[in-house]
């Protein structure tokens, strides 16, 4: 059973992006401070095929006890990373900087939970290959927060969490954006002090990824391009933050800084023309179920005060409203125990592949990055503006669109 969720549009919009976060972070991050997320946290997945009905029940059972080996971790990793830029945010007042502390303090708990061998939510780094992925977002989430997720962290939760990110050194990624989750999770360890980080990794991941960039802003995944927003899922997002880590430590990696953030402009620029005069956006490619985490990029963007001079930065938060809003009106988002279900609008349990399951889900909280701006930025002080679709479709002057050369 699924629940709709109220939404208070009269609520100003930094408020309600507040809101939206704590009504997706709070089950996650409150179980893990209390060491019961394995306890309290559904495991939705996939459907699956059987020609009777006892073939379908054991298929079931057999996907749900391979995603519960990872399930836990994704939550985790993908939640911390999409807020952290907020709970390092030293510029707040008031109720919100109360939140947010508390939200910092709950966090580095989660963290304690997730990598102490002795906890009941200690999650697995060491089997399989999906820990590669999502101890990657708990090293971006570092990155993104080295001093509330790093520097603050009790001496014994860094030594667990280092122990944990090196766990996932025993297997190959794929060859495809997964490089970029070893050179992430290896950036992380250069940030937290350790002296053995892999700058191979590192290098290895760029250089590929140099290899397959496509032109017009957009990357490969692998050797191929893909219609789908693995480029703000993982690439674009990754690549700047692992150069913003550890681009001063190599002369041919602080080379590649600029065009790889030009690139990123450019990306974020095509984002934003995507998001529909109402905020819908095409369910176009894989893992539709992260749902708004699709904007991750354009979000990046706007956090690193980095847009292109097409787009306002209150243009863009218009645009994401509008996407947030498009999404969680929906009602089914949410079970009435308040986690995310599978769906891409709503509850569509169908759009999820066999690699998705709740924890996976968290990877929408990418969009809020920009919270990690102070209120008194002009992504959040700007007037609110039409972004180039409305423009475009309510017989509006918008700006034309080129290749980026």
């Amino acid at each position: 059973m699924t629940s709709s969720t109220h939404v208070n549009r009269s609520l100003p919009v930094r408020q309600y992006w507040l809101e939206q976060m704590h009504l997706i972070c709070n089950p996650v991050l409150s179980a893990l401070a209390e060491r019961q997320l394995k306890e309290r946290m559904p495991i939705e997945f996939a459907g699956v095929e059987g020609d009777t009905e006892e073939e379908r029940a054991a298929a079931a059972a057999e996907l749900k006890a391979d995603r519960a080996k990872y399930t836990h971790l994704e939550a985790l990793g993908r939640l911390l990373s999409g807020i952290a830029p907020w709970l390092e945010n030293d510029e707040l007042q008031g109720a919100e900087e109360d939140a947010r502390s508390r939200y910092a303090a709950l966090a580095r708990e989660a963290i304690d939970a997730g990598t102490d061998p002795h906890s009941p939510d200690y999650m697995n780094y060491s089997e399989g290959y999906q820990p590669i992925v999502d101890a990657a977002f708990l090293a971006q989430a570092v990155l993104r927060a080295p001093i509330e997720l790093g520097e603050k962290l009790k001496p014994h939760v860094k030594a667990n969490l280092i122990s944990a990110l090196k766990q996932t050194r025993t297997r190959k990624p794929v060859f495809s954006n997964w490089l970029l989750f070893a050179a992430t999770t290896e950036a992380a360890l250069f940030k937290l002090g350790e002296s053995d980080w892999d700058p191979m990794r590192i290098d290895y991941a760029l250089k590929q990824h140099e290899q397959w960039y496509l032109g017009d802003g957009a990357y490969g995944d692998g050797p191929a391009f893909h219609w789908d927003y693995y480029n703000s899922f993982v690439i674009q997002p990754m690549l700047m933050d692992v150069l913003a880590a550890v681009g001063e430590q190599h002369e041919e990696w602080r080379a590649m800084r600029t065009e790889v953030a030009g690139r990123a402009r450019r990306y974020a620029e095509v984002l934003e023309r995507m998001i529909g005069p109402d905020g819908a956006y095409p369910p176009i490619g894989r893992s539709l179920a992260y749902r708004f985490g699709a904007f991750q990029s354009l979000a990046q963007s706007a956090l690193l005060d980095d847009l292109p001079s097409s787009i306002s930065p209150a243009q863009v938060r218009s645009a994401l409203t509008a996407a947030i809003r498009r999404t969680l009106e929906m009602p089914g988002n949410f079970t009435d125990e308040g986690w995310l279900t599978i769906g891409f609008c709503g509850h569509q349990r169908d759009i999820g592949e066999r690699y998705i399951s709740t924890g996976s889900l968290y990877l929408c909280s990418e969009v809020f990055l920009p919270l990690g701006l102070p209120a008194e930025h002009p992504f959040w002080s700007g007037a609110e503006e039409a972004w180039t679709s409305k423009k475009a479709w309510s017989g509006q002057a918008f700006s034309i669109d080129s290749a980026l050369k």
